[in-house]
């Protein structure tokens, strides 16, 4: 099994038209994934890569069922594209745009709760389910089929672990790059619920960053309700207190956020946790006896 999307999940891409969109439509679609439709209004009729283009997100599900979206349009019309597509019965919404305003997002959040739509983002890398379905802009050669779920707030630290449990022997069930906004979708928990509650995942990895609370939630979560092993990394362990480093939620304010917080709140809930990306493979091989 898998998490959130699978081989029969019916994918729109919202700005199908654009250099973005188109790019990575193409990506998508060889790897597999069941896109069924685009969006760009006032182009309804036109087709990219096949593929049928539609006006707005609620024209494409009735015309093709589909359950779920990527979004590829700018950052002041993205708030815009998510509560299209939850107003449209989407029931995941995987927002790739950076720099998406904050205001924008805490006008959106209440619209997909409403809704029931679970959203991905936004300024994230999306998330795949090897050998079934990739939804965003994530390098699919590096990922295989196997037992490992991942959860990440880095995008380019996701390729770098993805590759090492790949080459490791360690396949995944699926890969999930929350982003790193400071108001974002489906976050830890919701995600290690919904791996916990996977058969086919055995085993889970965290890559977390310096900024916020959500990995000591997280890290509470896993001591209270977790069967599963965990391996963690923390980035920014070395960043100096008060400086943003790369994500919006990034920042260590008023001794909150801390890489040793975060590495101390894992290590109390029994969750071994790497001083390098390279030591992850090793940890969980450790934890799943092989």
């Amino acid at each position: 099994m898998s998490i959130l999307i699978n081989k029969d999940t019916k994918v729109i891409v919202q700005g199908i038209t654009g250099r973005d969109g188109a790019f990575h439509t193409s990506k998508m679609k060889a790897y597999g994934t069941n896109i069924v439709g685009g969006i760009s209004p006032g182009k309804a009729g036109q087709q990219v890569e096949g593929i049928p283009v539609f006006n707005t997100v609620e024209d494409a599900v009735k015309a093709t069922g589909a359950n779920a979206s990527v979004i590829f349009v700018p950052a002041p019309f993205a708030g815009d594209a998510i509560m299209e597509a939850s107003y449209a019965g989407i029931e995941l919404v995987v927002c790739i745009t950076e720099h998406v305003p904050v205001q924008d997002m805490i006008r959106v959040m209440p619209v997909l709760e409403k809704h029931g739509t679970k959203l991905i983002g936004a300024n994230c890398p999306g998330l795949i389910t090897p050998g079934e379905c990739l939804i965003g802009i994530l390098p699919s050669m590096i990922f295989k089929p196997g037992n490992v779920g991942l959860i990440s707030r880095s995008g380019t630290l996701t390729y770098e672990v993805v590759n090492m449990l790949t080459e490791s022997g360690l396949g995944q069930t699926t890969c999930v790059g929350i982003g790193g906004d400071s108001v974002s979708g489906l976050y830890f928990i919701d995600l290690l619920e919904m791996y916990e509650n996977d058969p086919k995942t055995d085993a889970v990895v965290v890559i977390g960053e310096i900024g916020g609370d959500a990995e000591e939630q997280a890290a509470k979560f896993i001591k209270e309700k977790m069967t599963k092993p965990v391996v963690a990394f923390i980035a920014g362990q070395s960043a100096p207190p008060g400086k943003r480093m790369g994500h919006a939620g990034a920042i260590i304010s008023s001794g909150a956020g801390t890489a040793e917080e975060k590495v101390k709140a894992f290590n109390a809930a029994g969750v071994p946790v790497a001083k390098e990306p390279s030591e992850i493979p090793g940890l969980i091989k450790e934890k799943l006896g092989k």
